[in-house]
């Protein structure tokens, strides 16, 4: 099997994904939550070993600190996984409005360069973004436990698309003559 094909199935099946996600985005939110607290667990985990074998007493304690966190974050997610994609939901809705306040600020740095527009629309639309969540949630608070759901089937329907492009291109792409002589 060609790679241009290989890359096309991964696309197509990542856009099915999406798709899937998107029909039932509260039990995928849920689902990000405890593959996210499982993760947590095993990096706390992996912290507090790795802050017994540390050089300096300082470096010890910040990564015994870590990780102990990180395994009370992994035990609190899968402990409840509910209040878990609320939690991780309001952080990516923070990230939004941050993001698209650094960019706008990040926009004017760039006055007068051919990235000044992009930016700042790009700034502008994030935190536009996060004022619609902050808002849908605050009448339907449901949303929010169906938000990190939404952004992952939306994220797997682009990153598909992104393949399924990308497989065309390989497809079309001039090949040199090494590549030639491999197939052969």
């Amino acid at each position: 099997m060609s790679d241009w094909i290989k890359w096309l199935l991964l696309g197509l099946l990542s856009i099915v994904f999406g798709i899937f996600v998107l029909g039932a985005p509260a039990v995928a939110s849920i689902a990000v939550t405890v593959v996210t607290g499982v993760l947590l667990l095993i990096s706390g985990a992996l912290q507090v070993v790795g802050g017994f074998t540390v050089e300096g007493t300082g470096n010890k304690i910040l990564s015994l600190i870590m990780g102990v966190v990180m395994l009370f974050l992994g035990w609190s997610f899968l402990g409840h996984p509910l209040q878990g994609t609320l939690t991780l939901a309001t952080v990516c809705l923070i990230l939004f409005l941050a993001g698209g306040i650094a960019r706008v600020i990040l926009s004017f740095q760039m006055r007068g360069t051919q990235y000044f527009w992009a930016t700042l629309i790009s700034g502008i639309m994030s935190i536009v973004l996060a004022m619609l969540i902050w808002r849908f949630a605050t009448v339907e608070p449901a949303i929010m436990l169906q938000l990190l759901g939404i952004l992952l089937g939306i994220e797997m329907i682009f990153n598909g698309l992104g393949l399924v492009f990308m497989a065309f291109y390989v497809k079309d792409a001039p090949k040199d003559e090494t590549t030639e002589a491999k197939e052969a």
